[in-house]
């Protein structure tokens, strides 16, 4: 009997492996997915990137005051940083919305700002995960 159970416990172990491995390699939608940000800033500090080569990123900045994104949509190029200000009596975050957008995660800000650099072309929406009302969009070209 212990040679059938450790039969059992073999396939057991290899069935699980197997399925496992098949459940992390279908993890993806099939959209390409922009790399981690270069940075996170914390309240009172400023975060600036540069692409390599001759050209210098440019930056954007969005207003995060009176419960709401100003601007709300914005165009950006491949290695831009978009900086999120945040002035409001009230806590607020930036989410992103979809697998497109995972990376962009802010902490709770009242006052400070934070900053993520896009690395990949496309659409990124985002809202404040304590006010769902509030959203934007960064396009990146």
């Amino acid at each position: 009997m212990p040679m059938v159970r450790r039969a059992i416990s073999t396939q057991v172990a290899a069935g699980f492996v197997l399925a496992t491995t098949l459940l992390l390699s279908s993890c993806g939608s099939g959209e390409t997915k922009s790399p981690a940000p270069s940075s996170t800033a914390k309240a009172g500090s400023q975060t600036t990137s540069t692409k390599s080569g001759d050209t210098k990123s440019a930056a954007v900045t969005i207003d995060v005051a009176d419960m709401k994104f100003s601007p709300a949509d914005v165009t950006v190029k491949v290695g831009d940083t978009v900086t999120w200000k945040f002035k409001d009596s009230v806590p607020h975050t930036v989410q992103g919305i979809g697998d497109k957008a995972m990376g962009i995660n802010s902490p709770i800000f009242d006052k400070g700002e934070w900053s993520y650099t896009f690395f990949a072309p496309g659409t990124y929406r985002y809202l404040c995960s304590l006010h769902p009302q509030m959203r934007g969009t960064v396009t990146v070209e």
